[in-house]
C-alpha cells in the first residue's frame, strides 16, 4: 500500500521517525566545495525535511554512515585494552537505487567475504534502507547498464513530485507512522531510469590477460594518484590501521580504523620498502578490473554500481565508464600481440 503527503504532513512523519531515528540523507554543506563559493552535497544527519537535497546526486556516497572515514576502534595502555564505546541507535538512511545495490556490495565485503566485521556489523543491524526515486538520470550515471537503476529491496521508498511526496512501504514499524499522518493511501509505483546519457559495456570473455594491454601506460601520465574515485566510491572498502600513541613511550593509545585508497602513494608498501605497485597506471588497472572482473569471479556480482560519482569527481577528467568501454579493444589488442 502507498501513501500520499503534501509538505505538512510529510513534516509530521518526519518529526515522529526522528524520535526514534537517527535520519541521515544527501544534505548540502555550504561553502566546503572543491572551489570557491562552490557547495558539497553530501551524508549528514537531517534535522529538518528541507534538509534532504531530492534534485542532485550526492557527491559523497552514503557509506561513511556504514563505515565512517576514521574510526576508533580500542584504546590501550601498557597492560589493558578497552573497546571504544558504541551507542546502539536505529538509522534510517535515504539513498538511490544504486547506492542501494552499493549496500549488497558493503555486506559481502563485511560480513561474508571472510570473517564477519565486527565493527561494521554492529552498526549494519540498526539501519534501514528508505529508497529516493529517480525521475530523470544525472550527468555521468551509467546505472542502467550494470543493471542497478531499479530494486524491490527497500523498507520504504519515496517520490517527490512538484512538492508531493508518494511513499511505499515494507516495514511495518514505519508503515505504521505513514499511515497515521497520510493525506491518503493509493498504489505508488517507485520512480526509476531507464535510460542514462552513458551507456557501459563490459566484455562478456573479460580475462585477466587484459592486464598485459598497453592501455594502462597513459594513465601513468594523466592520473594523479590523489585517491578521490575511491573516496566517493560507494563500494571501496580500503582501509588501513593507524596507531595513536599518548605517551613517547608508546604504551597508552588508540588502534583507528582509516579509509585508504589502492590509488594513492604507499597502499601497497611492504617491508624492506617493496611496492606492488608504483605507477599510477598500474593502481588504475587494478582498480579497473577489481571493478569489472576479480570482484564477480569471487562473489557472483559486479561491484560497480554506476552511480559515475568517480567520473564526475577525477580532477583530470580521467572516465572510468569509459576505461571500461575501452577494455574490448584492449583485449583485441593483447589477443593479437599474444
Amino acid at each position: 500500500m502507498g501513501y500520499q503527503f503534501n509538505q505538512k504532513a510529510w513534516g509530521r512523519v518526519f518529526d515522529q521517525w526522528s524520535t526514534e531515528y537517527s535520519i541521515y540523507a544527501p544534505k548540502r554543506f555550504k561553502g566546503t566545495g572543491r572551489f570557491s563559493e562552490t557547495d558539497v552535497v553530501r551524508y549528514g544527519k537531517v534535522l529538518s525535511p528541507g534538509d534532504i537535497v531530492w534534485d542532485q546526486r550526492s557527491d559523497y556516497s552514503f557509506k561513511e554512515v556504514l563505515f565512517p572515514i576514521c574510526q576508533t576502534l580500542f584504546y590501550f595502555t601498557e597492560g589493558s585494552v578497552k573497546e571504544s564505546e558504541f551507542s546502539p541507535q536505529k538509522v534510517l538512511i535515504f539513498l538511490r537505487s544504486c547506492d542501494l545495490h552499493a549496500v549488497r556490495r558493503l555486506d559481502y565485503m563485511f560480513q561474508y567475504n571472510g570473517p564477519e566485521d565486527y565493527y561494521y556489523a554492529r552498526v549494519r543491524q540498526h539501519v534501514k534502507f528508505i529508497l529516493m526515486g529517480c525521475a530523470t538520470t544525472f550527468e555521468d550515471c551509467f546505472c542502467v547498464s550494470m543493471g542497478t537503476n531499479k530494486t524491490e529491496k527497500y523498507d520504504a521508498a519515496v517520490n517527490f513530485q512538484h512538492g508531493v511526496y508518494f511513499f511505499d512501504c515494507k516495514d511495518t514499524a514505519l508503515q505504521n507512522t505513514l499511515q497515521k499522518f497520510a493525506d491518503s493511501s493509493m498504489p505508488v509505483t517507485v520512480d526509476y531510469v531507464n535510460q542514462n546519457h552513458v551507456t557501459v559495456k563490459i566484455p562478456p570473455m573479460l580475462t585477466s590477460a587484459v592486464a598485459t594491454s598497453t592501455m594502462w601506460d597513459e594513465y601513468d601520465r594523466r592520473c594523479i594518484g590523489c585517491g578521490r574515485c575511491t573516496i566517493v566510491c560507494p563500494t571501496c572498502t580500503c582501509w588501513s590501521m593507524q596507531d595513536l600513541f599518548y605517551t613517547e613511550n608508546g604504551q597508552a593509545g588508540e588502534r583507528r580504523r582509516v579509509q585508504a585508497s589502492c590509488m594513492i602513494d604507499g597502499y601497497t608498501d611492504v617491508a624492506g620498502g617493496g611496492c606492488f605497485r608504483q605507477k599510477n597506471g598500474q593502481r588504475m588497472r587494478f582498480k579497473v578490473l577489481h571493478k569489472v572482473l576479480d570482484f564477480k569471479k569471487r562473489a557472483g556480482f559486479q561491484m560497480c554500481v554506476g552511480c559515475g560519482r568517480c567520473d564526475a569527481v577525477c580532477p583530470e577528467y580521467i572516465s572510468f565508464s569509459h576505461c571500461v568501454n575501452r577494455l574490448d579493444h584492449a583485449i583485441q589488442e593483447v589477443t593479437k600481440n599474444g
